[in-house]
């Protein structure tokens, strides 16, 4: 998501939107980063992002130029699987394929179409899908590069002409949008077979801080490095200023009992840190009833019972239980944090732990492969 918002920032900086996209399409075996990977190449060779952990970044630039030259897609393969192999001396390690498809960007050209639908969804704030097709066989009814764009309200856009094959692919698109997670699929055609990079584009997940203290301030620049959409929060006027939050998105001041402005959904992270034991206490009780993904109190656990016991004596109806199981207190993974740069990491690494469904240990312990297969047909 952070890549994409980079990614859109070149673009509008990008004078004439000349340039070149390179989209990790499909991957097999270990590879360092997965399908939906991007970088954006501009005529000068000066790139955004990145489709592996450098190894490849060199020759796709390299490569992009001659797209950009005579303005065809483009599909590479990488395979590092053979044990004597030395992708260009670099001795690439990860033993994985990659294909990677490299477009260019010119005014109306599909990968200007995409770009535009990013930017679309990311002002609305929802998610959306990009059928990309990046391999065509036989005489398939569609070209490398040619997408279905499904926009949150329904609305399909793009560049498939063939009817049943758009029909193939909104399917799918509908599918792989309810169940939040990208797709390799591949589409028979009585003329041949289109390999299909069904990707749910999603928006950079909100994440809101109620507190505007001083180690707040880490809090928001390292959020907003990693990729959140960062709103501050704090009932104090004086503290939630934009000159001390310069990096955030928003900051606003709003009393707990007006909660409900801030559009809090099912994907949105809290995490309540305001030092101050009833203006915490007041923004637990106003959050605790909403279906937040992640809702981190900071503070000892005395300070969180007690709190509870408050609340519940205060005619709060959930269980202590229940409520305890609703909340990250401590807030933040056990790495030893102790300034408020390292609180801030710990903070946010347990955020990405959980809005993943990983445990956050050690990847040295973990049995099974770091990545989880990428998902295909």
């Amino acid at each position: 998501m952070k890549e994409l918002t980079a990614i859109l920032s070149a673009y509008c900086r990008q004078p004439d939107k000349t340039a070149a996209l390179a989209t990790l399409a499909q991957a097999s075996g270990s590879t360092y980063r997965r399908p939906g990977a991007r970088m954006w190449i501009s005529p000068d060779g000066a790139s955004v992002g990145s489709i592996s952990g450098g190894c490849l970044e060199r020759d796709v630039i390299e490569k992009a130029q001659g797209v950009l030259a005579n303005g065809q897609t483009l599909l590479l393969t990488y395979d590092t699987t053979a044990e004597e192999d030395l992708v260009f001396g670099a001795g690439l390690g990860c033993k994985g394929a990659v294909h990677i498809l490299v477009e260019p960007v010119r005014p109306g050209s599909p990968a200007a179409e995409l770009i535009q639908f990013v930017s679309h969804l990311f002002q609305q704030r929802r998610a959306g899908v990009a059928a990309t097709v990046f391999r065509v066989h036989g005489g398939a009814p569609a070209q490398a590069g040619h997408r279905l764009m499904l926009a949150p309200d329904g609305r399909v856009s793009g560049q498939i002409q063939d009817t049943t094959l758009k029909a193939k692919l909104l399917a799918a698109a509908r599918e792989m949008l309810a169940a939040g997670r990208s797709k390799t699929m591949e589409f028979e055609s009585p003329a041949g077979q289109v390999e299909v990079f069904v990707e749910v584009i999603q928006v950079p997940v909100p994440l809101v801080i109620f507190g505007a203290g001083y180690d707040a301030m880490p809090m928001t620049r390292l959020a907003k490095e990693v990729g959140f959409h960062v709103t501050v929060a704090d009932v104090r006027p004086a503290y939630a200023t934009p000159e001390r939050f310069p990096g955030a998105d928003s900051v606003t001041v709003v009393r707990p009992e007006d909660i409900a402005r801030l559009d809090l959904n099912e994907k949105t992270a809290a995490v309540i840190m305001s030092h101050n034991y009833l203006t915490d206490r007041a923004f637990l009780k106003a959050l605790l009833p909403l279906p937040l993904r992640y809702l981190g109190l900071m503070g000892p656990k005395a300070r969180a019972r007690k709190m509870i016991q408050e609340l519940l004596q205060e005619g709060f109806t959930a269980s202590e239980a229940a409520i305890l199981s609703r909340i990250h207190n401590p807030v933040g993974l056990d790495i030893g944090a102790e300034n408020p740069e390292q609180i801030a990491l710990a903070i946010l690494a347990e955020i990405q732990a959980v809005l993943s469904g990983h445990a956050g240990g050690l990847l040295r312990e973990k049995k099974s492969s770091i990545h989880a297969p990428a998902a295909a047909l």
